[in-house]
């Protein structure tokens, strides 16, 4: 059994996320989970006591106009773990809808693997293969290398993709090679630097930086923007060729607005598309690729904690991120 802290955890907690606000305290944080079954809720059919699961935080309804075509992501009435209803960052975690949302682990895939796909690397998942489309021999750039950015690194690389990444950190550029990045862009010069309250002129040069060094000259098949940030949105759409894609997969919170260059998306005839969480029904298929060791979002884990240490991690992220994954795997 494991779970993992998550930035958005940290939102949060701060009050950043209006289900919790409404929902009010106590609240239990969490929604990068796996484990073990241990009861049945009534009407429960698919599963029995002690199998081993795993969770996508969106829980659908399937009963919904947007379910029934497909697109339970953006389910209507949807629950997640952690933000409308309690999360895993406890000992037991009661899950609605475990019928249609819940996955079997295979024998292969250990529980900190399965919870290592969390958010992120399922998040990445849609993002890069569904809503990116991205194949074999196409050149993305990904913008911001936390925990999301580096999932998408991972999860391109895996489609064959050549991948440039770009971020201010020294150590995420790296960790990005280390996943299978070509090139690494410091987005860091004379105009400022991206982040919060990051420089758009920094952005448009990175972008430069970016198109520069595509194979052909004339920017990347894809872009997305894991950060959320005025700077990486507007950077991720500058970054691209005529005809690109951009994929908006990083949330901008608190109001924040992010900058979109209208004039070059009609002019270039860019698409861009947002995306968001992965279905329960494609969750097999992500946790093959573990299984086959294709993906291994384990290998974004920085350290293991216990429950006590994981509350301490989320308030710890007021000074900022980790680069890696914290995973609590004891609930005692």
């Amino acid at each position: 059994m494991a779970t993992g802290v998550c930035r958005s955890d940290w939102h949060g907690w701060r009050g950043h996320d209006s289900d919790i606000v409404e929902h009010g305290l106590p609240f239990t944080p969490g929604h990068e989970l796996s484990g073990i079954v241990v009861e049945l809720g009534e009407g429960t059919t698919n599963f029995a006591v002690g199998d081993r699961v795993a969770v996508p935080f969106i829980l659908s309804c399937g009963a919904c106009r947007q379910c029934s075509r497909g697109r339970s992501t953006v389910c209507e009435s949807q629950a997640q773990p952690g933000f409308t209803v309690h999360g895993s960052m406890a000992q037991f975690v009661a899950l609605p809808r475990a019928d249609r949302n819940l996955c079997k682990l295979p024998p292969e895939v250990t529980y900190i693997a399965a919870a290592a796909l969390g958010c992120r690397t399922t998040t990445a998942f849609r993002a890069v293969v569904q809503r990116g489309d991205v194949r074999a021999g196409d050149v993305v750039v990904v913008w911001g290398c936390g925990g999301l950015g580096l999932s998408a690194v991972m999860v391109a690389v895996a489609q064959g993709a050549r991948v440039i990444a770009v971020d201010t950190s020294g150590p995420a550029c790296e960790k990005a090679r280390e996943l299978g990045a070509f090139a690494c862009v410091d987005a860091t010069g004379k105009g400022g630097e991206l982040g919060e309250t990051g420089s758009l002129l920094a952005a448009q040069q990175a972008a430069a930086q970016v198109v520069a060094i595509t194979p052909d000259g004339v920017g990347a098949d894809v872009a997305f923007d894991c950060a959320g940030f005025a700077s990486t949105s507007e950077g991720a759409c500058w970054s691209v060729r005529r005809a690109g894609r951009v994929v908006q997969v990083g949330l901008p919170i608190g109001g924040r607005d992010t900058v979109v260059p209208m004039a070059r998306v009609a002019n270039q005839e860019l698409e861009i598309v947002g995306s968001h969480g992965l279905a329960a029904d494609d969750m097999p298929r992500v946790l093959a690729m573990v299984a086959s060791g294709k993906l291994r979002p384990q290998d974004l884990i920085e350290r293991e904690v216990d429950l006590e240490e994981g509350a301490r991690a989320i308030a710890a992220m007021d000074d900022g991120s980790p680069l890696g994954m914290t995973m609590v795997t004891s609930f005692e």
